[in-house]
């Protein structure tokens, strides 16, 4: 009973948390961009195409932060927030060292962390999924979608480091 009420503080916590950073990419809310203005900051590092991975940035900290909130869909939403806390660390936050004050990646890589950790200790009693009785097929389902989630980060990586082609003179 203990640990299932501290994985629902955590998942609460944390979930609503990323879910607020995440509705301020998409409706501009808490001194947000809004899409439009997530999607041209996405642009400008190098995301192409920039609604794409706007979209999966939205994703991974809305979506995935009120799933993990709600302990619903076991590790899905998770792996939304690993993906979008590990492009946070490498590409948005990487070059600026580690301390926050910095710029650097120490709030993302927390985040990323204790995502981790939720992924692999599961919901717990108090979800929606234990609620419900919903369960995916464990670890299959975290271990597949952390490889699924490491491919797309990293394409996403290895897209935003390419060079524009330079179009010759006319």
């Amino acid at each position: 009973m203990a640990i299932d009420t501290a994985l629902l503080i955590l998942r609460v916590f944390i979930g609503l948390l990323v879910a607020a950073h995440g509705a301020q990419k998409l409706f501009g809310w808490f001194g947000g961009n809004g899409f439009a203005g997530t999607a041209k900051w996405i642009e400008s590092q190098g995301f192409r195409p920039a609604t794409l991975w706007t979209l999966l940035a939205v994703l991974g900290e809305f979506g995935g932060g009120l799933l993990l909130a709600l302990g619903l869909l076991g590790p899905l939403g998770v792996l939304g927030i690993v993906g979008a806390m590990l492009v946070a660390v490498v590409k948005v936050h990487g070059a600026n060292g580690f301390w926050g004050t910095k710029g650097g990646y120490e709030y993302p890589l927390v985040l990323l962390v204790v995502s981790v950790v939720l992924g692999i200790a599961g919901p717990g009693s108090y979800s929606l999924d234990g609620l419900i009785g919903l369960a995916l097929p464990e670890p299959l389902t975290y271990i597949i979608g952390l490889v699924v989630t490491l491919i797309i980060v990293g394409l996403g990586i290895a897209v935003s480091n390419r060079r524009p082609v330079e179009q010759p003179a006319a």
